[in-house]
């Protein structure tokens, strides 16, 4: 959605065209400012976390396969260090997709 059809939606607020302009270059301003954006709680959620958990997966199961098969006790060992990281981090994004959820629904359910 466009910033200009969404304020063709909002009937109430009428603004003349140079308000609208102004005020989309003050908010355009405002999103490319990352500290006030991690305050205000609407920071873009980074795809770091989902590599992670990923590549982090891959090497434990590589690890874990490789040790069992060869029975190497530093393999093992390995895998006995990766996989509660690997857990710790999937936890961390369960979390992070649950709560943006939440905050949604109690955005979407507070409004008249």
């Amino acid at each position: 959605m466009d910033d200009w059809e969404m304020w063709e939606m909002h009937d109430e607020v009428r603004l003349s065209p140079r308000e609208r302009l102004t005020l989309l270059r003050i908010e355009a301003d405002l999103r490319q400012d990352r500290r006030f954006a991690r305050r205000m709680g609407a920071a873009r959620r980074g795809r770091r976390l989902p590599v992670a958990v990923l590549l982090l997966g891959a090497a434990s199961v590589f690890v874990a396969v490789m040790g069992i098969r060869s029975s190497d006790p530093s393999l093992l060992w390995c895998f006995a260090v990766l996989w509660p990281l690997t857990l710790f981090q999937a936890f961390r994004l369960l979390c992070r997709a649950t709560c943006g959820r939440r905050r949604a629904v109690t955005r979407i359910t507070r409004r008249p």
